[in-house]
């Protein structure tokens, strides 16, 4: 069952998991749990952080380990982040460069599923 710290909704078969304000050694294992239960059987996984103003390298290290599990099970883990300090220390790690970000949420959902992403299941 996902933590209830990290709302998670599902809107055209992408889940969206809502990001806290703060993201640290207090809090990022929880993130990390949440995104690992949702990223088998997704061809993306976008985490909205629209409203995180803080992000230390704990969390840097879970937004990395997520996107490496995803590539390995064919999954997108896609960032939703319009600018601000948390961009500055993903932009300075490089991060940025690795891990597909949006300056929006909508623009984060829409996008195209990566090359060899799975398609989520229909019907």
């Amino acid at each position: 069952m996902p933590d209830v710290r990290y709302p998670v909704v599902v809107a055209g078969g992408v889940p969206v998991v809502a990001a806290p304000q703060e993201i640290d050694i207090t809090n990022a294992a929880g993130l990390r749990e949440v995104l690992l239960d949702l990223i088998p059987g997704h061809a993306a996984v976008v985490i909205d952080m629209t409203q995180t103003q803080f992000c230390d390298t704990a969390g840097l290290h879970v937004l990395v380990m997520a996107h490496k599990r995803a590539l390995a099970q064919g999954c997108q883990v896609r960032l939703a982040m319009p600018g601000g300090p948390v961009l500055r220390i993903l932009a300075i790690t490089g991060i940025d460069r690795v891990i597909p970000r949006f300056t929006s949420l909508e623009d984060a959902m829409a996008a195209p599923a990566a090359p060899g992403a799975r398609r989520p299941p229909t019907g």
